[in-house]
């Protein structure tokens, strides 16, 4: 009862401030979101000690302890700045073409020209929803792959977030006929593959010099269906967002499944860790990506 009651007060806080952003101007309301991420990464010392610690794990050769809390920050302003754009969609909308721009939108396009419908790889980087809202509202019929929020409101919220940008959603405990149909009818399935979800079909691949354990749905789905996969990102330039559609991934095919799955979501991870690396401050730190260990062989 007693959680339950905190996560109340937490959905009544988030729609409060959300009507606080709607009387601000919408660039006005991105730069207060950012002041309240560099705020909070002070106020809160568990993230903040989480961030800083995967941060020095990847950085810490080539950054100063000062360089790496400076990009902490960062990383909780750009955290700020995405729930403030969510917040201030309204407003958003109607202008994005003024603030979204795109790259490799060919790739897509030749995708669906194919047939067998897209499997979209990326992450919690830049504002990765609104990459396919944006997506979306340009007519590419995307369906995202989403973890059930288990507090009801909270994940209506954000689901009704994605249906006013035309994306729809599927959760990671439906059906694999469900996920399947959506490539049958030629659609662009999206899967957000950067957490460590321990409960998913996965294997350990090198992630920042250390074994973090994957996801391997988007590839088993390629191999299967012949869809080809995608990597896509997100980089926010100032107040406007830059789409970046990778080509698709050449996928080995040697007839070994589990090699081939292993040589595969290597391939997509690496494509990730590129993005992560030019620009750190995009990315989610304070999730323990690596918190699976490896088993030990003797």
């Amino acid at each position: 009862m007693k959680k339950k009651f905190y996560r109340d007060v937490f959905v009544v806080l988030l729609l409060a401030v959300r009507r606080v952003f709607l009387f601000l101007p919408y660039r006005a309301g991105v730069s207060f979101g950012g002041a309240l991420g560099r705020a909070t990464f002070r106020l809160l010392p568990k993230e903040r000690k989480k961030t800083l610690a995967h941060l020095t794990f990847a950085f810490g050769k080539e950054k100063s302890e000062k360089e790496i809390r400076a990009l902490g920050s960062r990383v909780f302003e750009h955290y700020g700045k995405t729930l403030a754009e969510l917040a201030l969609l309204d407003k958003l909308i109607p202008h994005f073409d003024d603030y979204v721009t795109t790259q490799g939108y060919e790739h897509l396009d030749r995708g669906l020209k194919a047939g067998k419908g897209i499997i979209i790889t990326t992450a919690h980087f830049g504002n990765w929803e609104i990459m396919g809202g944006y997506s979306a509202l340009k007519k590419y019929p995307l369906t995202v792959i989403a973890k059930r929020i288990y507090f009801e409101k909270y994940d209506r919220l954000l689901v009704s977030v994605r249906e006013k940008m035309k994306v729809k959603t599927i959760y990671r405990d439906a059906s694999v006929r469900a996920m399947l149909g959506v490539l049958k009818s030629n659609g662009i399935l999206g899967f957000v593959v950067d957490q460590d979800v321990d409960f998913a079909d996965g294997i350990f691949v090198d992630f920042f010099g250390r074994p973090a354990y994957t996801a391997v749905a988007p590839v088993r789905f390629a191999m299967t269906t012949g869809a080809p996969i995608v990597p896509a990102f997100v980089v926010r330039k100032g107040f406007r967002h830059h789409v970046i559609v990778e080509p698709p991934l050449e996928l080995v095919r040697t007839g070994n499944q589990e090699q081939d799955i292993r040589i595969n979501t290597e391939k997509w991870v690496r494509v990730q860790e590129q993005f992560i690396r030019r620009y750190p401050e995009m990315w989610v730190w304070n999730h323990r990506r690596w918190k699976t260990q490896a088993p030990f062989l003797s």
